[in-house]
């Protein structure tokens, strides 16, 4: 365990439990819109490539000392080193950003190039500089401060709960100078446990108030418990299959009437309800339901074998006597590439089955995945099943799995090259006004539906569960499961009724 927000990229544990100890800079709403949280206000340049962020001057870390800009600074320049502990994108990105201080409470920004998604990459939480301003990530690894952390956010570290030497909880405190104002309620104990199903016989024993994430398999206990309230958000994960639109071996994969019938035979609720337990949410686009730039006008993709086989017909397949359609002279066959793992597999066979009753051959390939990434990387594949996570992504941008420049060697892994549809993603990432961005990204939604590129499919949900004694939890979409903590200064728990 190491509370320290540097250091808790790979460890969601951490992560949920430093939402409550740290600030950042900016963090967002439910729609994926920025909303200040150290930062104050912000402005951005005529030309897009300058940020000028104004601190709030009341923040003050655990142990009394004001929050300023070094130490924002501080925590950049951990972000731009070169340790294996930094994800490399991280690294990579923040190297080509010069930050300075204009004073204790005002950063400046400067970009190489107007980017508008910057505001994701400023939802960092930032350490103290007046306590680890010396130190770099290796130095910070092993530091007593990632057990005993000092934050600024609104509940302070107290203690650890251990048992034959290993941690087995964590208790905070409120704060009473906390920003925002003091928490209402004044402690929170996060206990650890070895799953989910042992997380679940505590709160039956009475040992916890919550549960932080629900298995599909325990829904049904969960909700025939009186007094414990199931929250749900779609995760910030979009399962699709990609289509590997210039494989040789599968030309077909080119005509867009094809892949709408491959869509139309998809019978996407019975994936969701058969696998998942009904814990998903379909998709519609590369774009999530519920963000700012989602079109909602979009047609919906709806199961329809029947329509399926007669857009086939309509491309003039002819049938084999076996039920199945011919091209070229030989059986449609098609391979999709799957992770190896029970849930993907099964997703994978109704997939099979739907595709086989619309005349459509498919055999299934499992691959561990890290070699199915591989397999789309270097384009070696025609379809594949796989989860796009867009975790700590609000900004909507999805330039880098649909812009023409990605085809080569980038993560447009379709290889779909639409020139219109690049320029409308390039100009919403250069511009910063949000209307003109909204309707690039309609635009560029609407020709996605035109020639259905790939296949999105749903969005995973995300359960966790609180006594309903506890009140006024929000829970919109989420982009991390550590987003159910925005708003836990507001909570408050219900002790009695007159």
């Amino acid at each position: 365990m190491r509370l320290n927000p540097v250091l808790d990229h790979f460890n969601q544990l951490d992560r949920d439990i430093n939402r409550l100890l740290f600030s950042s800079l900016i963090r967002f709403d439910s729609s994926g819109l920025p909303v200040g949280d150290l930062a104050q206000s912000w402005s951005v340049s005529a030309d897009g490539a300058v940020y000028s962020i104004n601190m709030r001057t009341d923040a003050v870390w655990h142990d009394g000392t004001p929050v300023t800009t070094q130490d924002a600074i501080y925590t950049i320049s951990l972000l731009q080193s070169q340790s294996t502990l930094i994800p490399a994108n991280l690294q990579e990105f923040w190297s080509k950003i010069s930050v300075n201080a204009i004073s204790d409470s005002a950063l400046e920004f400067s970009l190489p190039a107007a980017f508008a998604p910057f505001m994701d990459y400023l939802s960092f939480q930032i350490l103290p500089a007046h306590l680890l301003g010396n130190l770099g990530v290796d130095q910070l690894v092993d530091h007593p401060f990632n057990l005993a952390p000092i934050g600024s956010g609104p509940y302070r570290f107290d203690s650890l709960e251990t048992e034959n030497g290993a941690i087995t909880g964590v208790n905070l405190v409120s704060y009473e100078y906390y920003f925002k104002g003091k928490p209402f309620v004044d402690e929170i104990h996060f206990r650890y446990y070895p799953d989910e199903k042992s997380a679940l016989d505590a709160y039956l024993e009475g040992g916890v108030d919550g549960l932080s994430k629900i298995r599909n398999d325990d829904l049904e206990t969960v909700l025939n418990q009186t007094g414990l309230n199931l929250y749900s958000s779609r995760q910030p994960k979009l399962s699709i299959v990609f289509l590997n639109l210039r494989n040789a071996n599968a030309p077909i994969l080119q005509n867009p009437e094809f892949r709408k019938a491959l869509m139309s035979g998809i019978n996407r609720q019975m994936m969701i309800d058969d696998v998942l337990k009904g814990q998903g949410v379909l998709a519609q686009g590369p774009i999530m339901p519920g963000n700012w730039a989602y079109y909602p006008e979009q047609t919906a993709y709806r199961f329809d074998p029947d329509g399926a086989r007669q857009i086939l017909a309509g491309m003039g397949l002819t049938l084999a006597e076996n039920g199945r359609f011919i091209s070229d002279g030989s059986l449609i066959e098609l391979n999709l590439l799957v992770p190896d793992d029970a849930e993907h597999q099964a997703l994978a066979e109704i997939l099979r089955q739907n595709w086989e009753k619309i005349g459509i051959g498919v055999t299934i390939s499992a691959l561990p995945y890290d070699q199915l990434i591989a397999s789309l990387e270097s384009r070696n594949y025609q379809m594949a099943l796989v989860d796009i996570d867009l975790s700590d992504t609000p900004d909507p941008d999805p330039y880098q799995f649909w812009a023409e420049s990605q085809v080569e060697n980038g993560q447009n892994y379709s290889q779909w090259s639409n020139t219109t549809a690049s320029s409308y993603l390039e100009q919403a990432r250069q511009t910063s006004n949000l209307e003109m961005r909204t309707r690039l990204y309609r635009n560029f939604q609407v020709l996605f539906e035109e020639e259905l590129p790939s296949l999105p499919l749903f969005y995973p949900v995300y359960n966790y569960a609180v006594k309903d004694s506890i009140k006024d939890l929000s829970f919109g979409p989420i982009y991390n499961p550590a987003d159910r903590f925005n708003d836990v200064y507001k909570w408050y728990i219900l002790t009695g009724v007159e």
